[in-house]
């Protein structure tokens, strides 16, 4: 049986660490929204780097990417790895430069409210808000799900699952109503640098235990001669493109890391950020999904649960096993925390303030302290019922992101974008995707694999630059807004 006292006691002392961090960064926050949500634009190239980088890596990296590659073969460190780093870092610039100039001039905190003022229009506003909100709720549940699943494995049941997950639902809204962006980039940056340590920690550890890399392999040969060839199975060349595109197109939409495009302090920290970029994610995915693909040849299976805590507690210390697994959770919350935090500047700003003509800044602040309650509370009681593995649940609301990518690249670059082209592009890819996940007759792949979210996302360009050209732009729109930028 785990030693759960020790195990507990250990994730106990990183939660409150983690807790410190924030208190501290609240006492030099100002009561200003710029500041609460942006820590006034003072982000540099470390901690812009490490926020953006622990914002991003959840459950969905540290126990979905092992469960596929223990299932699937080590394939995904091309999907979530190389493609997906290299994608992103692409997107930043293209986007993300683009977004911080705009961020610089005019004051701008959400997409919602930089594309409401080029557009001279409240709805696209509120939709792209709302859109945002409902997409956030499958990921903040995937979350809580992932610190459930991760405390029952590492503790062999001892632990239920409502109670890992209870408990870092809790956790966060504290946190969140407390800390402001500045303390989440904080802790961020102490739990990114925290993950990469306990990850190899990891790795190196059960390699040792095992014999080193070549007997890990040929264990997985032995086990299944097939496993170890390059793609085939799931790995189809249509399956990697699409999950790779969706993935690095819908992260650049998360709210979460939407919002980090505007907090860099100069162009250079930026630049200095995005090139950093691959490395980054290439350090932390390569040993945590060779790690689960080595899982399979010593029979650790994802339906048993989630493979890398079954592993670490095969093959390492009870106490190392809590100290990865707090990594993990270091993950899990340095995603929820961003998520909620910029979820209620969305609500808030995007939304209430446009469609309340009475709202007041204390009614706002109220309004987001209860929204961020309500809307972890929510998720949690969702992720009680487990509505599916967490590959699933977080390749689902990354397509439903990706669908806003296009239609807000092509309004950055080109001035003859409508308002009507805009609704028109997001409406659509929006509800054509909403239909392959949740209507049965519309399929959820096309010729011969290519994923819902990509042919939807070709379908919002279409849309957005088909009706562009049919239409004349209203006299409120001002094109001018995203030209003539120049870093100050």
């Amino acid at each position: 049986m785990a030693n759960v006292p020790l195990q507990l006691g250990i994730i106990t002392a990183y939660l409150l660490i983690a807790l410190v961090v924030g208190l501290l960064a609240y006492r030099v926050t100002d009561r200003t929204a710029e500041d609460y949500y942006l820590a006034s634009r003072t982000f540099g190239t470390v901690v812009l780097l490490f926020t953006t980088f622990a914002t991003l890596l959840s459950a969905f990296t540290f126990f979905g990417g092992p469960n596929i590659s223990a299932g699937s073969g080590p394939e995904w460190i091309l999907v979530m790895g190389l493609m997906d780093g290299v994608l992103f870092a692409v997107l930043w610039y293209v986007i993300g430069y683009k977004q911080w100039l705009l961020g610089q001039r005019e004051g701008y905190l959400t997409l919602g409210q930089m594309l409401g003022d080029r557009f001279g229009s409240t709805a696209l506003r509120v939709l792209v808000a709302a859109v945002s909100i409902f997409w956030l709720f499958p990921y903040v549940m995937l979350q809580q799900q992932g610190a459930g699943t991760a405390l029952v494995a590492l503790t062999e049941g001892a632990v239920p699952y409502w109670v890992g997950a209870g408990g870092i639902t809790l956790f966060m809204i504290v946190y969140v109503t407390l800390a402001g962006m500045r303390g989440v980039a904080w802790t961020d940056t102490l739990q990114g640098l925290f993950m990469l340590v306990m990850v190899w920690g990891a790795f190196v550890w059960v390699l040792a235990a095992v014999g080193g890399p070549t007997a890990a392999t040929s264990k997985l040969a032995s086990t299944d001669p097939e496993f170890l060839a390059l793609g085939g199975g799931l790995y189809s060349p249509q399956y990697v493109i699409s999950t790779a595109v969706s993935i690095a197109f819908g992260v650049s939409m998360f709210p979460q890391v939407n919002q980090r495009f505007f907090v860099a302090e100069s162009k250079m920290v930026l630049k200095r950020t995005f090139a950093l970029w691959p490395v980054l994610v290439i350090l932390l995915f390569v040993p945590a999904f060779m790690l689960g693909a080595w899982a399979a040849g010593y029979g650790i299976s994802p339906a048993d649960g989630n493979v890398l805590p079954l592993l670490l507690n095969e093959f390492t210390p009870g106490w190392f096993a809590a100290l990865v697994v707090a990594g993990a959770m270091a993950a899990m919350m340095s995603s929820s925390d961003s998520m909620l935090l910029s979820g209620s500047s969305y609500l808030t700003r995007d939304i209430y303030r446009q469609v309340v003509s009475t709202a007041t800044q204390r009614r706002e602040d109220l309004l987001a302290r209860v929204g961020v309650a309500l809307f972890a509370a929510l998720t949690f009681v969702a992720s009680l019922f487990q509505p599916g593995t967490l590959v699933e649940i977080g390749d689902t609301a990354f397509g439903g992101f990706a669908q806003l990518a296009l239609p807000v690249i092509v309004a950055l670059y080109w001035t003859g974008t409508t308002r009507k082209g805009m609704l028109s592009g997001v409406l659509g890819s929006q509800t054509f995707y909403l239909a392959s996940v949740f209507v049965p007759v519309v399929p959820s792949s096309y010729l011969g694999g290519w994923s819902a979210s990509i042919v939807g996302m070709v379908l919002g360009l279409i849309l957005t630059v088909s009706v562009s050209l049919a239409t004349v732009a209203a006299p409120e729109e001002n094109a001018s807004r995203f030209s003539n930028l120049q870093a100050e």
